[in-house]
């Protein structure tokens, strides 16, 4: 197993998932989720004093679901919604999406490789198997980017959303950090792509460790090869007696 920083017990932990926890899949409820990946990040989140989150381009319900029964502090569409250690929701303004999402189903509808995935406040085009398509994508997000207002666009592995500018995984990260029981911890943050670099820059801004997960320039000091050796590495840490 690689060796990162010692988990000391003041730990404050952020994963991402698809890509990080999770291995990527050719569509996004096509993940395989381990037999053990909830109840080790359930025993890790107690062995952090509660203060472990996801923080993921998905919508909360899709992450409940697939960790289910266990529910954590979760922080969706990049931030756009949040569910804090106490079970309150918050929210950004959803701006309205229609002429875009209108834009981009014709898109879809006449390329059927390609995926349109819908998102609280966000339009997300998926183009995995489908790479020849990859610069047409890009203009047609940049035409639906056009018809929006306090809206960007956010290049990921194979995908780009369309998304509020005014949110993203730095500012839910620093969401957490100002609320019990995060605040006063050092935070550590896992992320695969490039969506999780800004959540990277506010962890290593307040003293934390950065981990990318898989290949790829990222500004994350360390470095883990694939998402089966997080996995491990939160199997340890969760199973372990004491903070390591």
């Amino acid at each position: 197993m690689p060796i990162l920083p010692a988990l000391d017990s003041d730990g404050a932990l952020f994963f991402d998932f698809d890509g990080t926890l999770v291995d990527l899949a050719p569509r996004p409820e096509a993940v395989c989720v381990s037999a053990t990946l909830a109840a080790d990040l359930q025993a890790l989140q107690r062995r952090c004093g509660g203060a472990l989150a996801i923080i993921s381009g998905r919508p909360v319900d899709q992450i409940d679901g697939q960790l289910a029964p266990v529910r954590l502090p979760v922080a969706g569409v990049h931030g756009s919604e949040r569910r804090d250690a106490a079970g309150r929701w918050h929210r950004a303004p959803l701006p309205s999406l229609e002429a875009a999402r209108a834009a981009l189903e014709a898109f879809c509808a006449a390329r059927p490789a390609l995926r349109l995935e819908l998102k609280p406040g966000a339009l997300a085009l998926h183009y995995r198997g489908a790479d020849a398509l990859a610069d047409a994508c890009s203009a047609a997000m940049q035409q639906a980017l056009g018809s929006t207002q306090g809206m960007v666009l956010l290049h990921g592995k194979k995908v780009i959303e369309l998304k509020a500018a005014a949110v993203d995984k730095g500012r839910a990260v620093a969401a957490f950090m100002a609320e019990p029981p995060f605040v006063g911890r050092r935070p550590w943050c896992f992320g695969d792509d490039v969506t999780d670099e800004a959540a990277f820059a506010a962890v290593l801004a307040r003293g934390g460790v950065a981990v990318k997960v898989g290949d790829g320039d990222s500004i994350a000091p360390w470095r883990l090869s694939a998402p089966a050796a997080l996995r491990e590495w939160v199997h340890h840490r969760a199973r372990a007696g004491t903070p390591a």
